[in-house]
C-alpha cells in the first residue's frame, strides 16, 4: 500500500512490502520563471504547461518567489519562481 506525504515541501513517497517487492520512486525537482500581464494564477499555469512540453510524470509545484512589474502606478506584469517536482522514469 502507497502513502504520500509532504516533507520540508517535497513529496515522499513510501510503499509497504505487502507483496512480492517494494517499489523505490525517486523524485527531481527543476526551478522555473512564469510569467503573465493578467494575473499570479495565469503566470503558474503558464508556467506547468509550459514545463508540461518537455517535463514527464510532474506531481507538485512549489511558489517560491512572486514578482511583478509596476508602470505608472499600475501593476503590468505578474512573475513567479516555481519548483515543479516530478517521479523520474524507471
Amino acid at each position: 500500500m502507497a502513502a504520500e506525504y509532504f516533507d520540508s515541501g517535497e513529496l515522499i513517497k513510501r510503499t509497504s512490502k505487502t507483496g512480492d517487492s517494494m517499489s523505490d520512486h525517486v523524485y527531481k525537482k527543476v526551478e522555473i520563471v512564469g510569467s503573465s500581464t493578467k494575473s499570479i494564477e495565469d503566470a503558474i499555469e503558464n508556467a506547468v504547461e509550459r514545463a508540461g512540453q518537455t517535463v514527464k510524470n510532474m506531481g507538485w509545484f512549489e511558489v517560491t518567489e512572486t514578482r511583478g512589474h509596476i508602470v505608472d502606478g499600475k501593476v503590468k506584469h505578474f512573475q513567479v519562481t516555481l519548483k515543479i517536482g516530478f517521479t523520474l522514469e524507471d
